[in-house]
């Protein structure tokens, strides 16, 4: 077992600001006043387990088809470059179609493990080891569990400039993230 802090902290932060579960409290609400009950426990555990199970057979779907894990980091880059741009210039480069239930499938994914958060998780894995990922991503999970249980209390402590800040502020992060992971992978594609 190699369990290191920085490491497990490091893409804790990664995997925080990406799935931006802070950001997402207004959908989450919008959600919670179209269909009334959020199934917080469930969606929680499901996200847990795709990401889980995605960071370990998701590379060897790449395989699959030809793609080594430095090439999926630098896509991944991309990826988390423009879900940055989304939230420091408050714009959607990519929407969904509002859900008509507050199911598992708008919660645990798209919302919380939706592609952004996938391929974070092949870009972390390329950098860091397996284990101090799974810890990561299981901080994470509480993390979601805890907000999804308080977010109406959230929303109203923080109040809308409150989440537009945070949002600004974490697509800061993912943006430096970007380009750590853009320059840290683009040099084993050649």
């Amino acid at each position: 077992m190699n369990f290191d802090f920085k490491e497990i902290i490091t893409a804790g932060m990664i995997l925080f600001a990406v799935i931006d579960i802070v950001g997402s409290i207004p959908i989450i609400i919008d959600l919670r006043n179209k269909v009334g009950h959020i199934q917080s426990e469930k969606a929680s555990f499901i996200a847990a387990v795709l990401m889980i199970a995605f960071l370990f057979i998701g590379e060897t779907i790449l395989n699959l088809i030809g793609i080594d894990v430095n090439s999926f980091a630098v896509a991944g880059a991309f990826v988390i470059f423009f879900l940055a741009i989304e939230m420091i210039l408050g714009i959607s480069l990519y929407k969904d179609d509002a859900p008509s239930t507050a199911s598992v499938v708008p919660l645990a994914f798209p919302l919380i493990a939706g592609a952004g958060t996938m391929t974070s998780l092949l870009s972390l894995r390329a950098e860091y080891y397996v284990e101090n990922i799974i810890v990561a991503i299981l901080i994470n999970v509480v993390i979601v569990y805890i907000v999804l249980k308080s977010s109406n209390t959230i929303g109203r402590w923080l109040g809308k400039s409150g989440l537009a800040v945070i949002r600004k502020v974490f697509g800061v992060i993912l943006l430096a993230i970007a380009v750590k992971l853009f320059a840290s992978n683009v040099t084993g594609l050649f």
